[in-house]
């Protein structure tokens, strides 16, 4: 006889599993319906509730994820009948809502139908998160939060800004779409214009996070970096730019071609005990050349339009690096070209720090190192004060030119900056190889 513990156990894992993968698509269906991100998150909890009560009993559905948008109706629909007592407003919404219900089929309402809806939700959530009525920062805030459930404090350490600005951000930005009826629909082509530049900057930082995790022990969140190549993909599909022609959107192609040809290097860029692997260290056997050479062709497609920018340009320096057969054969010539071109493109001290870094490949450490002392000191000193790269940076380029006891000095305020294990662990093991003290007072340590 099997084990009832074991059984409750099994079945409340695989309800946190689906938690975990549909929760934000259950969300962005709940939100269309409802139209009130705060009703849809009440609404989406209590699906959850209703779960855990109902399903040990009747087993999980075929549909969990269409069974849970209903559910997170029907719960919703009783609070708004509830609360339309007091505000006769309300009554508007809950009578739609009850119209709609009473159209499915009946049974468990509209199942099939809901599951179909699931489909586009996300991607209209992500349009609705980026209303150009909405302030630049918030729409960035409120998709990551909203679309991808990252936590206040993921999201205010990729902005390096504090989790209590950002909240009242997501809070303000909820509540104008509630109040304002901002429609939750893709944008028509005349609109799509204003709106695709910050959908596209909410992929890259969803992407971005997912990638170079920022804190705990992980290297890689898989589950943030398929979202992101599930939404990019979605996006070059809506946009129409799916086929082989020249693209009608480049940098929708030029992202996800970015976002290929990065995440086919995930798989070399820890080792087998989980540390970090550097790029010019990876075992590039481990490369997954199918993403390769899907991204090296998106490249080629959005170039070949001449009206490509900051995500094209960046995806191709990926594919030089991509495509060498190893570190030595790396064309930095052609990269610090490359990043010429990026910084027309996007002037800021991010990518001047990357272009530093080419030039230091091409021209030796001691040339990008004065590259990279000149933004440090310059009009990007504050900006860069707290960037973990520029001082990690700093401290690698000193190395290469054996200045040690500089060397030293750099991986130890970069170590002070790290909050990701691996990258923590790294950059440690960096600073003993050149024989270090990790908590300073003198330089280097005593043999």
């Amino acid at each position: 006889m099997r084990d009832p513990g074991a059984a409750d156990a099994e079945l409340r894992a695989r309800i946190d599993a689906i938690y975990r993968a549909d929760s934000r698509r259950v969300l962005a269906t709940l939100v269309r319906w409802l139209g009130d991100f705060d009703l849809a998150e009440e609404a989406l909890s209590d699906a959850f509730a209703e779960a855990l009560r109902r399903w040990p009993i009747e087993g999980v559905p075929a549909q969990p994820r269409a069974w849970l948008v209903s559910a997170g109706r029907y719960r919703a629909l009783d609070v708004l009948r509830r609360r339309a007592r007091i505000d006769a407003s309300l009554a508007v919404v809950a009578a739609r809502i009850e119209s709609a219900s009473a159209a499915a089929p009946a049974g468990t309402p509209g199942l099939h139908a809901l599951e179909g809806e699931l489909a586009d939700d996300r991607l209209r959530m992500v349009f609705t998160c980026c209303h150009p009525a909405l302030p630049p920062e918030a729409r960035v805030a409120l998709t990551l939060r909203e679309v991808c459930g990252l936590t206040t404090e993921e999201i205010g350490r990729a902005f390096l800004t504090p989790p209590s600005t950002l909240a009242q951000r997501i809070v303000r930005a909820k509540a104008k779409i509630r109040d304002e009826h901002l429609p939750f629909e893709v944008s028509e082509p005349p609109e799509l214009p204003e709106r695709l530049d910050a959908v596209l900057q909410v992929v890259y930082l969803v992407f971005n996070e997912g990638y170079h995790a920022l804190s705990g022990e992980a290297l890689l969140r898989v589950d943030l970096c398929s979202e992101a190549l599930r939404l990019g993909r979605l996006l070059v599909e809506l946009l129409g730019d799916a086929g082989d022609a020249p693209p009608s959107h480049p940098e929708a192609t030029g992202l996800l071609a970015l976002m290929l040809l990065h995440q086919a290097r995930s798989a070399a860029r820890a080792d087998g005990a989980g540390e970090l692997v550097t790029l010019e260290h990876q075992d590039r056997a481990l490369w997954d050349r199918a993403r390769i050479a899907e991204g090296a062709a998106l490249v080629e497609r959005a170039l070949a339009t001449r009206r490509f920018g900051a995500y094209t340009l960046q995806a191709a320096i990926a594919a030089v690096h991509a495509e060498a057969p190893d570190a030595a054969a790396t064309d930095w010539v052609q990269i610090v070209g490359l990043y010429d071109l990026l910084r027309q493109a996007s002037p800021t001290p991010v990518v001047e720090l990357n272009r530093a870094v080419a030039v230091a490949m091409r021209d030796g450490a001691a040339k990008g190192l004065e590259l990279v002392d000149a933004l440090l000191e310059g009009d990007a000193a504050d900006e860069l004060a707290g960037y973990l790269p520029a001082h990690a940076t700093r401290a690698d380029l000193l190395r290469r030119a054996g200045r040690i006891e500089d060397a030293c000095a750099a991986y130890r305020s970069a170590l002070q900056l790290a909050r990701q294990g691996a990258e923590r662990r790294y950059l440690a093991r960096r600073l003993a190889e050149l024989g270090g003290d990790p908590e300073g007072g003198g330089g280097i340590a005593s043999p």
